[in-house]
């Protein structure tokens, strides 16, 4: 690989946003309100839980970076038709109240813990996370081993990604240098309360005015492959033969030239591949014509994947019992 195509192909990479989003995008289209159950924890700190439908298995939802509940807006109503769905606020975003820093997935996980408990939402639990949505859900598994029995990672990040990418095309990509210096910069103007704004310099800011928020998502994205990944590396998965299925979206690289486009996904499918071979009966999948947004743009494959392993799980149950 000649240095100048190196580099090309590591700025399309940096570009593709396998880990992030635009905040504005997570909720386009939600009608409902997004105040749920405003669940009190032990500090006086408020988390709000968004729960329907009944039944077991619980079906718990974790939205990626700088995501609230709503990134599941097309996803929960359908898997509430048949079992208990919740998805949640973390702490300092949506109409959940600001935590104590750092936002690592230690802290992500404790208040979710903590928040299951006191709102008594018992498992077992089926747990589906979207890009460093994962990465919690992967932690929370580890500190709940008896209750999740089943795992759907749509799109996950990996731990360590940074250093990951880096391996195969140079310095710099994966980084989330361009999160935290966008939140830094709307954070900013959020305090001078100049939200939202027509200056190009803060059109990335969206609508998004709560100083909390961004200051949550300096934190998580300055321990999403330090702190974060340090923890998920260490934390093994509750059973190795846990139904696990790992979604991949097939057009992250829609815009890129066809070899490199093709290269870069199968480096992801690769990683992906790592991460569904955790369980014995992990299975790795390719959504086709899907951004990262799978839950936005191919909502019915999260729902069959979701009906699948919750079809094993009970089974599986049904055998070891």
């Amino acid at each position: 690989m000649t240095t100048r195509r190196h580099a090309r192909w590591r700025t399309l990479i940096a570009a593709a946003a396998l880990t992030l989003a635009p905040a504005a995008s997570w909720s386009q289209g939600v009608v409902n309100s997004n105040i749920g159950r405003l669940v009190r924890l032990s500090d006086g700190r408020r988390i709000n839980l968004r729960c329907s439908g009944s039944g077991a298995p619980t079906i718990l939802f974790e939205g990626g970076f700088a995501a609230d509940s709503q990134a599941w807006w097309k996803v929960q109503p359908r898997i509430a038709a048949k079992w208990t769905a919740c998805s949640y606020d973390r702490a300092g975003y949506g109409a959940s109240d600001p935590g104590p820093e750092p936002r690592d997935g230690a802290a992500v996980v404790k208040d979710l813990d903590e928040t299951l408990r006191r709102a008594r939402v018992r498992g077992p639990f089926v747990v589906v996370g979207h890009s460093a949505g994962a990465l919690y859900l992967r932690l929370f598994a580890a500190r709940r081993p008896r209750d999740v029995i089943g795992m759907v990672l749509v799109d996950p990040s990996i731990e360590h990604q940074d250093r990951r990418f880096e391996q195969v095309f140079g310095p710099g990509a994966g980084s989330l240098k361009g999160a935290h210096d966008r939140a830094v910069l709307c954070l900013a103007a959020a305090r001078r309360g100049v939200l939202p704004s027509t200056d190009s310099k803060l059109t990335g800011c969206g609508k998004t005015t709560n100083a909390a928020n961004w200051q949550t998502q300096i934190s998580e994205a300055d321990t999403l492959w330090a702190g974060t990944s340090d923890e998920v590396a260490a934390a093994p998965l509750p059973d190795r033969g846990i139904p696990l299925i790992v979604l991949t979206a097939g057009a992250n690289y829609a815009n890129a030239p066809p070899q490199a486009r093709a290269y870069a996904l199968s480096i992801w499918t690769q990683l992906h591949q790592e991460i569904a071979s955790l369980s014995s009966v992990g299975q790795e999948r390719l959504v086709p014509g899907s951004s990262h947004m799978i839950m936005l743009d191919r909502p019915e494959a999260v729902v069959s994947a979701i009906e699948e392993t919750i079809a094993a799980a009970t089974k599986r149950r049904g055998t070891t019992r």
